[in-house]
């Protein structure tokens, strides 16, 4: 008898040799259906493999990710049997899962059109249904090489080479489909219960330019037909909501050829991110920031010293100046640090919570650009808390509370990781562990249930993200905070404690939004572009019938203008049903309409963007109605 320790701590005996199915069917036949993988003492695992000695033993479902990814990287196997039995002399290149999905890369001599890809989608059901047993068996190196050259692979036999001499090759077999594959995958193509093919794009092999050009078939499964249907409803709602597409056709920004990864706040796009600013200003005086503004360009050693030269050059611009290598900042971090070292400092003054709206360059790949998702230059709400070790806990609650308000203002759920020391890191042992463990008991003091990430902290520190969610179930990881003891001690900072000596103070480096405009591009696709009136860049738009009307319609945008609010005037000579149709496009919450009628009664014709027509309404019901509106928010802060 084997004793296997599952997840939640309860120790069960099995006879030995059982497999990991069946070791699931016999805890519960229902989780026996729903099991797509394990892991076996911490290892990935499939349910076709035995065990044979004590371990730990936690079952994997679509619920897990390597649960999904098991099942959709089987799902690649699929899509290239389907391939090669339909066009067999196309050549394999890769096939992994990947985030909500799969791809496989090929070499055809002719495009995969839509047409293709439907055909390809009806053999892949049918492989499904044809219940095919997935056996994996092994080759020497040698062995393994010949067996792909037999079967004219030559993009497998390449990655093979590449491998150590003494490697033993492991295959996948399912009916006559055979792949070079480490696994791992479910049991059964029969698991595979949804498929749908996505896309074709470019991909050079191996990523590298000078390769040659194989074709990419992106696609997507799941173990139920309506989890796939929401999905591919996510995928249309999200290709609505775009914000490149939206922010073009709003006037908010544009990303220019001249600068690609550089973006251009359109007027429209400055009122916009100035809200959010002023937002942002507001909450942290209310939770005792002080702002600081530190230069864009700093002298090449502070970003040695940091540790950033040694760790992130790749990703930094740098600049010559009289004969001196500088760099342009990827982070604000060195700049707090010169910013703390400007006076000596007491204990009595801790917490000091310097916050920056500091704009920072880094250096993208063209190929990962990303409208305002991925950018080049960018604005990180950034703040750095400098404190007494003691305090760290108390510090790490109010940030979490000032994100959490952040979050709760826009309509955002959220998720917490812990994410651990990377294998690229500063520091010891035992300050990782003392950073590590501040803020594990912070996020168990405040009740937030998280999840670890494992080597996924600062190069100086562990951090807290916060993952959050949008309106169609999209995830975006944004806030974050870092315990760092690394920073202090780099920069020599000091306060002077009770006893009247030198000591070193802690620090935490946190973002809110994270970047200003990857959140704006968050916020559009989250709200399709229909702003909340807080927020909206514009309010109000007057729509004037006529030539006749300008002169009053000018009066009435005057006044809602001085009152505060955004107001735009549309003069054109156009029809009243054409700029009314284009305010909506606009997605303007408020439309003014100006006629005979309203000048003779000194009055508004109002419409919502959600209600529709309002009817008549004098100027001040209406000032106090949009302020009103403005107001709510504001109380909240």
């Amino acid at each position: 008898m084997v004793k296997i320790t599952l997840k939640d701590g309860k120790v069960l005996e099995f006879e030995e040799g059982l497999s990991v199915g069946e070791i699931a069917f016999k805890i519960s036949p229902s989780l026996r259906k729903k099991a797509l993988g394990a892991k076996i003492n911490g290892n990935k695992a499939e349910l076709m493999d035995k065990i044979n000695e004590d371990c730990t033993l936690e079952i994997l479902t679509f619920e897990d990710e390597d649960g999904r990814a098991a099942l959709r990287h089987t799902s690649s196997h699929i899509l290239a049997q389907a391939v090669k039995r339909l066009y067999p002399n196309v050549k394999l290149a890769i096939g992994p899962s990947i985030e909500n999905g799969f791809y496989y890369d090929f070499d055809a001599d002719f495009s995969f059109t839509p047409e293709i890809l439907e055909k390809i989608e009806k053999e892949m059901e049918k492989i499904v249904k044809e219940n095919l047993e997935l056996k994996k068996f092994t080759l020497p190196r040698e062995e393994a090489i010949k067996f792909m050259k037999e079967r004219n692979e030559e993009y497998k036999v390449e990655l093979i080479e590449d491998l150590p001499e003494d490697s033993v090759i492991s295959f996948y077999e399912q009916g006559e489909f055979i792949d070079l594959c480490a696994g791992p995958h479910v049991p059964s193509t029969k698991e595979v219960k949804a498929v749908k093919l996505l896309s074709v794009a470019g991909a050079y092999w191996r990523g590298n330019e000078k390769n040659k050009m194989l074709q990419r078939i992106y696609g997507t499964s799941f173990t139920k037909k309506s989890d796939l249907d929401e999905y591919i409803h996510m995928m249309e709602e999200a290709k609505k909501r775009d914000h490149r597409k939206l922010g073009k056709e709003l006037g908010l920004f544009v990303i220019p050829e001249e600068g690609p990864g550089f973006p251009l706040f359109l007027p429209r796009g400055v009122r916009l991110k100035n809200k959010l600013l002023e937002y942002w200003r507001e909450l942290h005086r209310k939770a005792g920031y002080v702002e600081i503004e530190t230069p864009i360009i700093l002298s090449r050693h502070l970003w040695e010293n940091s540790g950033h030269w040694d760790h992130y050059k790749d990703n930094m611009y740098s600049v010559k100046i009289d004969e001196q290598d500088f760099a342009i900042k990827p982070m604000n971090c060195p700049g707090g640090m010169l910013a703390y070292k400007t006076a000596i400092h007491s204990y009595k003054e801790f917490p000091m919570r310097y916050a920056e709206l500091g704009r920072v360059h880094r250096h993208e790949l063209s190929g990962a650009l990303h409208g305002l998702m991925r950018v080049r230059a960018f604005t990180q709400d950034d703040a750095h808390i400098f404190m007494l070790p003691e305090q760290i806990k108390e510090e790490i609650r109010g940030v979490a509370k000032l994100i959490d308000e952040v979050y709760s203002t826009f309509g955002f759920k959220y998720h917490v990781e812990l994410s651990t020391r990377p294998e690229d890191s500063m520091g010891t042992d035992e300050e990782w562990k003392i950073a590590e463990d501040g803020l594990r008991e912070a996020l168990e003091e405040l009740g937030l249930k998280y999840i670890i990430n494992e080597g996924d902290g600062a190069f100086y520190g562990p951090k807290i993200d916060f993952h959050l969610e949008d309106c169609i179930g999209r995830t975006w990881q944004c806030g974050t905070i870092q315990l760092d003891m690394q920073m202090p001690q780099r920069f020599d900072l000091t306060y002077i404690g009770k006893d009247g000596e030198k000591h070193r103070p802690v620090m935490i480096h946190r973002v809110a939004f994270g970047s200003i405009e990857r959140f704006i591009g968050i916020l559009i696709e989250h709200y399709a572009g229909k702003f909340p009136v807080w927020l909206a860049p514009v309010q109000v738009k007057v729509l004037p019938i006529s030539d006749k009307y300008i002169e009053y319609a000018s009066n009435i945008r005057h006044i809602l203008f001085e009152k505060g609010i955004d107001v735009e005037l549309d003069g054109r000579a156009e029809k009243i049903g054409y700029k009314i149709r284009e305010a909506q496009l606009e997605k303007v919450p408020y439309m003014l309409i100006i006629g005979e009628k309203e000048v003779n009664e000194n009055n508004l014709s109002v419409r919502s963007r959600e209600d529709g027509d309002l009817g008549s309404m004098n100027l001040e019901a209406f000032i106090d109605k949009v302020m009103k509106e403005i107001q709510e928010k504001a109380n909240n802060l």
